[in-house]
């Protein structure tokens, strides 16, 4: 799902306006369905309203589900409160330590917080158990999402990365059923873009945001993504970085492979 920092001016939900009271309400992040992420001011009453509207096809329930199982392991907001209305859904969280890594004052510094960045990801990886995760996210599961939404329609290669996009849905269907061998599996991020793992003012990673998706898989399904995000976020040259901060060399291979993966994905 692509997301960004959110469009001015945004209307508020009468629930999220309720939520805030009184006090600073900022839209920060929007994603492509309409979901949008809010920031309620306030010194120690510092919070995080991440809300879904109706017909958004976004149900935040799973992610709730998956903050509070992890949080046993590893640095995650905290859950603070889940509602829905006739118009929408919300989830309310702490805040965690530092700021995004696509702040400007990162995006000066993408060689420290692309190494920061991989090196997260890989205490992520280590910290949470594999046996005992109630969470899937393997290609053969999400494949057969893929394969649904083709089914239905909704898979236009005119939205993919342009490096996908000369390939039909039925040619892109096709190269995904030969999955790589899995290298090691291990409880994935699911959306282990740089937004989401904010850095604190030395440099150093302070937890994890957006676990909607996590679950059991390979982790090049979460390595992709995050090397391909530094393209995105800080321009060329930073891939290499992210994989020396987590530990690993370069795999074309699985790396090709999930990222067309993720372009076919809900």
């Amino acid at each position: 799902m692509l997301a960004g920092t959110a469009r001015i001016p945004i209307q508020v939900p009468t629930a999220i306006r309720a939520l805030a009271g009184t006090e600073t309400l900022r839209a920060v992040w929007e994603n492509q369905a309409g979901g949008i992420t809010f920031e309620v001011a306030g010194g120690p009453r510092r919070r995080f309203i991440k809300w879904a509207p109706v017909g958004s096809g976004l149900d935040l329930r799973p992610e709730v589900a998956r903050l509070n199982w992890v949080a046993n392991f590893t640095s995650v907001p905290r859950v603070l409160e889940y509602g829905e209305d006739e118009n929408g859904a919300w989830h309310v969280t702490a805040p965690l330590r530092g700021e995004s890594a696509v702040s400007e004052r990162w995006k000066r510094d993408p060689a420290r917080a692309a190494t920061a960045i991989g090196a997260s990801l890989r205490a992520f990886h280590e910290a949470i158990p594999v046996d005992g995760c109630p969470f899937k996210w393997s290609a053969q599961d999400r494949l057969a999402d893929s394969r649904r939404l083709a089914e239905f329609g909704r898979l236009d290669p005119a939205t993919w990365h342009p490096e996908h996009q000369r390939l039909t849905v039925d040619q892109a269907l096709l190269r995904l059923t030969r999955t790589p061998p899995v290298d090691r599996p291990v409880v994935c991020h699911g959306d282990a873009c740089l937004p989401n793992t904010p850095l604190s003012a030395d440099g150093g990673f302070t937890g994890h945001v957006d676990l909607g998706a996590m679950g059991v898989a390979d982790r090049w399904a979460d390595l992709a993504v995050a090397t391909w995000s530094t393209v995105w976020n800080y321009g060329p040259g930073w891939e290499e970085p992210l994989l020396d901060g987590y530990g690993v060399g370069p795999d074309p291979e699985r790396t090709s492979y999930y990222r067309l993966l993720w372009d076919l994905g809900p």
